[in-house]
């Protein structure tokens, strides 16, 4: 059979669902199941089964319900919100909503199971930013508000589980988080705190605030907005914060748009076009603006709201048209009660780059008070920084994704006799992964596989990979044998390195012999490497490899029993004129072989590495007759299990089985 690539990418929190004791049965007392169409009222639905739920438990004393608090529901409900607003989006079939409470720890198990997407994303859903694979946004806030969380996939469905700790998971992450998502339901928590509690409106001036009250509050409104938005990554999440700021605090609604940069053509109209409106507004680039976030005091007005909004997008105001610009009043999309009223809008602009439109509308006023205008434009600015921030964070984690997968192989070879199973999860820390991997055909009935592990991460461990890998591919080919491939290899790395520090002298000299600053430099280049060759013949299958500062790999025979099957080399890159020898041995049917970086071998849980005692080995052993696939499967999860937090390092794994 052909090799079948088990690729994953970490998830943060990311397991099976928590074992069920028989507290946690199908049949245990507190427990609430449902299934929901997958349309727009799904989320409503969800979130009123969820607090029906726990309210008859408290009502009824069921075990468990002695631990439960307001915030561990109130999570609860936010958590039930998200992940079946994204099962919608991104599925749009029917749904399972399973949810129960833990009689012994209190602990809510919440469970949503999808038939896997069945259509596309339409503009303003909760779309990944910038095509980073996501499986919802929600997810952030999941992994904030609950102590544990995963994907479970199974034939036909998705099943996204979350448990949320008694009391709450009272974590920053999670209060921020919390204050982000939580004004669905109750309000602004963190959020609505910030904003000063609005007073009584005076007789005389209905709908307008106390300016003494805005005078007190504004300052410290603003500071604790800040660092509210400060930290988010998602510029989505940013719109989602900004609306639930301003809503009901200081508007009655607030809809947020973005615009794409690609399609950022702001300005006057092209010739013979007109803007849309009197308010001096142009048109917005070939796409226009996304309507992202639309907000309302009235959960029931927001998608009559959005509807209206979506008619007639906002342009930009001119050069000569500074601050806010009046922005057309949406009338009935409000309500019999809402037809007259003042909006505004104000451009999110940051560094000189337009980035979108925040609108704001109350109802009853002529216009705005002054204070709450420049409250909000001030709040504007906060917001197009922490959306700027955000799209650079985004463009620099597409670069690196984009890299990434570069320097990887598009596909991996089929190899006749042997089945191969890879798993593959670089950890993101904000560059290329420092591991690699590759399993491609040499010619003459010969198939080269690697494993390797860059000293380092990002930009100079591409620059590493990207010199390896090729060379490896154009060695083999010529045929190189495995040791020579490897002398060959390790010279490459050394003058590659000479060459940059050539180069770095002569910038020193350049710059009139002044101290290199940190990372001006050439940096150590070191690799370690597994390269082996397979050859099948009748029978089985002959395996030459060599190991260089790599962890040693491992063969399970039929019966069961582990061996090494290289012996420890030199690291590539360190020693000039390294000579390299390797190892030729014969896997039979049944045979399998195991290579891994030190993702595997040194994984963590307090002082101990899973390695420790010969345990990768053991775990190896265990594995005894068990198909590739499943071999990849259970090591890994098994380094997963080792330690209570996920990986800190990248993680790589290759099994080859002779069939």
């Amino acid at each position: 059979m052909g090799a079948i690539p088990v690729q994953r990418e970490s998830v943060a929190h990311a397991s099976d669902p928590p074992a069920r004791g028989a507290d946690a049965l199908p049949h245990a007392p507190a427990h609430a199941h449902a299934t929901l169409p997958g349309g727009p009222l799904a989320p409503g639905s969800a979130r009123a089964l969820m607090r029906a739920a726990v309210a008859e438990w408290a009502e009824l004393a069921l075990p468990g319900t002695e631990f439960l608090s307001d915030r561990q529901a109130d999570d609860a409900v936010v958590v039930v919100s998200e992940l079946v607003t994204n099962a919608v989006v991104h599925a749009g079939t029917d749904i399972e909503l399973d949810c129960r409470l833990e009689a012994r720890t209190g602990a809510l198990v919440v469970e949503v199971l999808d038939h896997h997407p069945s259509r596309a994303l339409r503009d303003g859903d909760l779309e990944p930013a910038y095509g980073t694979p996501e499986h919802g946004r929600g997810l952030r806030l999941v992994a904030a508000l609950a102590e544990t969380w995963g994907i479970t996939y199974r034939t036909g469905a998705k099943t996204v589980w979350a448990q949320l700790p008694a009391g709450g998971k009272d974590t920053l992450d999670g209060i921020q988080a919390y204050a982000g998502e939580q004004a669905h339901e109750r309000g602004l928590r963190v959020a609505g705190t910030l904003a000063p509690a609005p007073p009584p409106a005076a007789p005389e001036s209905p709908g307008e605030p106390d300016r003494d009250w805005l005078n007190r509050g504004a300052l410290s409104f603003l500071a604790e907005a800040s660092d509210l938005l400060a930290g988010q990554l998602d510029e989505n999440l940013v719109a989602a914060l900004a609306g639930q700021l301003i809503v009901p605090r200081l508007a009655d609604w607030c809809a947020v748009w973005l615009e794409d940069e690609v399609a950022g053509r702001w300005g006057s109209p092209r010739p013979g076009e007109a803007p849309s409106d009197g308010t001096g507004w142009g048109e917005s680039g070939v796409s226009g603006p996304r309507l992202t976030r639309v907000w309302h005091s009235a959960e029931n007005r927001i998608e009559d709201l959005r509807r209206a909004l979506e008619k007639e997008p906002p342009g930009t105001s001119g050069p000569d048209r500074p601050g806010p610009v009046p922005f057309p009043w949406p009338g009935e999309a409000l309500g019999p009660h809402g037809t007259h009223g003042s909006a505004l809008a104000y451009r999110l602009t940051a560094g000189g780059r337009p980035l979108g439109t925040l609108v704001i509308g109350r109802a009853g006023l002529m216009s705005f008070p002054d204070e709450i205008t420049g409250l909000v434009e001030d709040l504007s600015r906060r917001v197009a920084l922490a959306i700027g921030a955000a799209r650079q964070y985004a463009r620099q984690a597409t670069i690196s994704a984009v890299l990434q997968r570069g320097l990887l192989p598009g596909a991996v070879a089929e190899i006749p006799g042997v089945r191969s199973a890879l798993v593959y999860e670089p950890c993101d820390k904000g560059g290329p992964s420092g591991d690699f991997y590759d399993l491609f055909p040499a010619g003459d009935g010969r198939w080269c596989f690697a494993v390797g592990d860059v000293q380092g991460k990002g930009p100079e461990a591409a620059v590493v990979i990207g010199l390896a890998r090729p060379w490896l591919r154009l060695l083999a080919r010529e045929g190189y044998r495995v040791a020579d491939v490897l002398d060959r290899l390790n010279q490459l790395l050394l003058d590659d390195a000479t060459e940059a520090a050539d180069a770095a002298a002569r910038a020193l000299v350049a710059a009139g012999g002044r101290p290199m600053n940190p990372g001006d430099g050439p940096q150590t280049r070191f690799l370690s490497l597994l390269y082996g060759e397979l050859a099948p013949f009748d029978g089985g299958v002959r395996c030459t490899l060599a190991s260089a500062g790599h962890p040693l790999p491992l063969l399970l025979g039929a019966g069961g029993e582990v061996r090494t099957a290289a012996r420890p080399q030199t690291l590539l890159g360190v020693v000039e004129d390294e000579t390299y020898t390797s190892e030729t041995f014969e896997l039979r049917s049944g045979d399998s072989l195991l290579c891994v970086t030190d993702g595997v071998t040194e994984r963590r849980s307090g002082p101990r590495q899973f390695d420790d005692e010969d345990g990768l080995a053991e775990a190896f052993a265990g594995c005894a007759g068990l198909d590739a696939e499943l071999i990849a499967e259970r090591i890994r999860r098994l380094v997963h299990d080792f330690g209570a937090r996920p990986p800190e390092d990248d993680l790589a794994l290759l099994v080859l089985q002779a069939e």
